[in-house]
């Protein structure tokens, strides 16, 4: 994490949650990432620090923040016009602060999908990151949360784990095999926190630098 982290305050309706931005490593805010945290998480668990420590390294500029369910101490999520309300105020907040050239949104699991959810609605963003989109919950493909990514008009960049139980592979490339601007990547051994076995004979540091490497290459398309 950089030294020159900064903290925000932002207000969502009557309330209020807390962001940090980390600017970029070279100094230039060209490209900001507004990354929101899994249903479990939050700004500052150990998933979002790596990724947001990978992606700084390769000279991205994050926002992370805590959707308000979260800030206020609860376990159980906002339900999706709350945790849109709460997003749309943090991006606005980063869009009128930083005035970047290109603004991504999105996050892990729940919220990517609720970053996915804002730009299928017409939310301005130039693109959409997305880490571990959970397809339908654990055990029930049958219930499949796709039905707005046709809506979606932006690039996607996503990432998925060939182990996530909350995507079946099938079922993803189904969905979103026909979007034009849909770029998937698989995680091969991965499951939906990025965790692979011993047995793979690769690390978790290794897929994070996979989600990085290729994250970094794919904002400086598009941000050029």
């Amino acid at each position: 994490m950089s030294d020159d982290l900064q903290q925000w305050r932002i207000a969502v309706g009557s309330a209020e949650t807390s962001a940090i931005f980390e600017p970029a490593a070279d100094g230039s805010d060209g490209v900001v990432f507004v990354c929101a945290h899994g249903a479990g998480g939050h700004m500052r668990d150990r998933s979002m620090e790596s990724l947001a420590a990978a992606l700084h390294a390769r000279g991205v500029a994050i926002v992370r923040f805590n959707f308000l369910y979260r800030e206020q101490g609860s376990g159980r999520p906002d339900a999706m016009p709350r945790l849109k309300e709460c997003m749309t105020a943090v991006i606005e907040h980063a869009r009128t602060a930083l005035r970047p050239r290109t603004l991504v949104i999105g996050g892990r699991s729940m919220g990517g999908r609720t970053g996915s959810m804002l730009a299928a609605d017409g939310f301005a963003c130039d693109g959409l990151l997305l880490c571990a989109y959970p397809l339908h919950p654990a055990g029930k493909p049958e219930r499949l949360r796709d039905a707005h990514l046709p809506q979606i008009g932006v690039p996607v960049l996503c990432f998925n784990g060939t182990r996530d139980t909350l995507c079946r592979r099938d079922l993803m490339e189904r969905a979103v095999g026909a979007l034009p601007r849909w770029e998937m990547r698989w995680l091969e051994g991965a499951d939906h926190s990025f965790h692979v076995l011993k047995s793979s004979g690769r690390t978790d540091a290794d897929v994070l630098q996979e989600v990085a490497d290729a994250s970094a290459g794919w904002l400086s398309r598009l941000g050029s």
